[in-house]
């Protein structure tokens, strides 16, 4: 099992829809089973309507806040390529950017007000460490679509050092019974990749 930690700050960003609340619950169960304090708070705009959405997680041995500034997280876990671009400013100096290289268009995008950013990977890969999924394939191929969220949670399992055994045990403690299948294949394959 890890050894406590002194405090952890992840970014969780995404659109509405994309799992972002429950990654970030599954993050704070695994948190709170090694005994660490932790704070969990959500922002978030037009969310139901694919509108930006972000959380925070804080964890150790004391969290006053549950907001992180700007370069104050070691991790940002995008779940698409837009809202890593966004949220980058919050990314530490030496801090790991876990991307999915989904693009969903924004509304302006779709009625031509506005255009999609290019080489978004390229600029996010001059600026920070980058590990970046095609996370969308993957989490079909566990047979669920909707599991980008826990494909990339997997992938950030693999930079923490935090026991595996720990995050299936959050996993089964906050994915309803009927998904648990598909989402335990899907950690499996971001883990893995």
């Amino acid at each position: 099992m890890a050894e406590k930690i002194k405090d952890l700050n992840i970014v969780i960003c995404g659109v509405g829809g994309q799992g972002t609340l429950l990654a970030s619950r599954i993050l704070g169960h695994m948190a709170l089973s090694l005994g660490h304090d932790v704070k969990v708070s959500e922002v978030h705009g037009m969310s139901q309507r694919g509108g930006s959405v972000i959380t925070y997680v804080r964890m150790g041995e004391k969290v006053y806040s549950p907001m992180i500034e700007q370069k104050g997280a070691d991790y940002v876990l995008a779940f698409e390529e837009l809202e890593a671009l966004r949220d980058l400013p919050y990314l530490k100096d030496g801090g790991t950017l876990v991307v999915n290289t989904q693009h969903i268009l924004p509304l302006p995008v779709i009625i031509g007000a506005a255009k999609y950013p290019e080489n978004i990977l390229e600029t996010l890969r001059a600026r920070a460490d980058v590990v970046a999924l095609d996370a969308l394939p993957m989490a079909e191929a566990a047979g669920n679509a909707r599991a980008v969220n826990v494909v990339l949670l997997g992938a950030l399992a693999r930079r923490l050092h935090f026991d595996k055994a720990l995050w299936l045990d959050a996993l089964r403690a906050c994915v309803p019974a009927r998904f648990l299948e598909s989402n335990l294949l899907a950690f499996e394959s971001g883990y893995n990749a």
